[in-house]
């Protein structure tokens, strides 16, 4: 714990916001919880937070989620990881939820979608400024600069897995550092057999609920193979959230037929306009599917679907975390290692930028196709179907946060409430 931790019940409450505020994606959420918890409340350092966020785009499942997981743990242990990680996922939890009820009931709702229309275009600007407080935290010498931009390159033009991206910054970093005489730190706070005993506890905990659901219902029936699916999804989500998601939909559409194309996509535009993760379009999955193919009572089907999707998402974060958080001191104090930790964060800055380009291509135009050509892939949008009032509210958006520095919940505000307007009648 960090001899200046707040109480339990403050750091409740700021994780409870940033769990509220968290729209925009892993760029927008990193960025949100670095103003709230370095710059504002300076309860973490910032080098071991760029350290934190490096070691936790090295794991699977969504990296902003487990980021708040670690800093909790590191103000008040297991508990504080726990409340930052629950409250960082369980408002867009329940919003995910309240819309994919809405949407089984009553299909997509005009106003709804609205406000969604400009809520997009103010992601798009707390994207940028994210990028924007990353890159100059995270770029601090030339070949830093470097390593974002072939990132980018790698991953936007190339198309190159993120694994690959992270494994060739990594061994730059480590090959690039000096090793230097340094005081030593204790392997972790805890001993090896503590490390064994808590990564078997969290795999039981991840484990015995799904198992239970396939016993009750089969192992055939939905229930069951939602708990599988998304189980190995855990464990394979390398490569950036919409990596995951092009995964997630071929097979949840071609494979298993439980939503069609369409049905993804709206999924996915409810998932990016939400708080929390990205990877809640999961909970949504879950839920249509239970509710349209599980037989029994939909609602109750459907719930119990999202509640599946929801657990076997991310119960294998705190695994991860827990696991492994009590290293990260040590892995940093290595000087070889915490030049490798370096490189990965200015890769992650071009792997920012990926998300930030792609999100604007498809943010203000209405088509958006990847053109390939080997070894490039371009995407490439339809000039004709560049929506100016995206463009108009993006603007707006980008003067009140950037220029007049506006709180991201009052940014949010005045999008939604212009968009309707100019949605509905425009």
């Amino acid at each position: 714990m960090n001899s200046m931790s707040p109480s339990f019940p403050e750091a409740l409450r700021t994780w409870t916001r940033i769990g509220l505020l968290s729209f925009g994606g892993p760029a927008a959420q990193i960025g949100l919880m670095h103003r709230i918890l370095v710059d504002e409340k300076k309860w973490l350092p910032e080098d071991k937070y760029l350290s934190a966020l490096s070691f936790c785009m090295l794991l699977p499942g969504p990296e902003a989620m487990q980021l708040a997981t670690y800093a909790g743990w590191r103000l008040h242990g297991v508990r504080g990881g726990l409340a930052a990680g629950l409250m960082f996922v369980a408002p867009g939890a329940a919003v995910v939820l309240a819309l994919a009820m809405i949407y089984a009931a009553f299909g997509n709702v005009p106003l709804v979608q609205a406000v969604f229309f400009g809520v997009k275009a103010a992601v798009l600007v707390i994207v940028v400024e994210a990028l924007l407080r990353i890159s100059r935290r995270a770029l601090k010498l030339s070949e830093h600069w470097v390593i974002a931009g072939l990132s980018f390159i790698g991953i936007f033009f190339l198309g190159l897995p993120f694994p690959l991206i992270v494994f060739a910054a990594a061994l730059f970093g480590f090959v690039r550092a000096k090793p230097v005489a340094t005081a030593l730190v204790p392997l972790a706070s805890v001993s090896l057999a503590q490390t064994a005993r808590t990564a078997v506890l969290w795999l039981t905990i991840w484990i015995a609920p799904l198992l239970a659901v396939a016993a009750i219902f089969g192992p055939a029936s939905v229930p069951a193979q939602l708990g599988w699916f998304f189980s190995k999804l855990a464990v394979v989500t390398f490569g950036g959230a919409y990596a995951v998601l092009a995964y997630m939909g071929q097979d949840v559409a071609l494979r298993y037929h439980w939503l069609d194309a369409g049905q993804m996509m709206d999924g996915l535009g409810l998932a990016e306009t939400t708080p929390g993760p990205l990877i809640l379009v999961t909970e949504f999955v879950g839920f249509i599917a239970a509710f349209q193919r599980a037989g029994g009572p939909a609602w109750a089907m459907g719930i119990l679907g999202a509640a599946i999707a929801l657990w076997a998402t991310f119960a294998p974060c705190f695994l991860w975390i827990f696991t492994g958080a009590p290293y990260i001191d040590w892995i940093i104090a290595q000087p070889r290692l915490k030049g490798a930790l370096a490189a990965i964060t200015a890769a992650v800055v071009g792997v920012i930028l990926n998300l930030t380009v792609w999100f604007a291509l498809h943010v203000f135009f209405g088509r958006v196709e990847l053109v390939t050509a080997w070894p490039l892939q371009i995407w490439t949008p339809t000039l004709s179907t560049l929506d100016w009032r995206v463009v108009v509210l993006a603007a707006i958006c980008a003067v009140l946060l950037l220029r007049q520095h506006w709180t991201i919940a009052a940014v949010l505000a005045v999008a939604a409430a212009l968009a309707v307007p100019m949605r509905l009648w425009m």
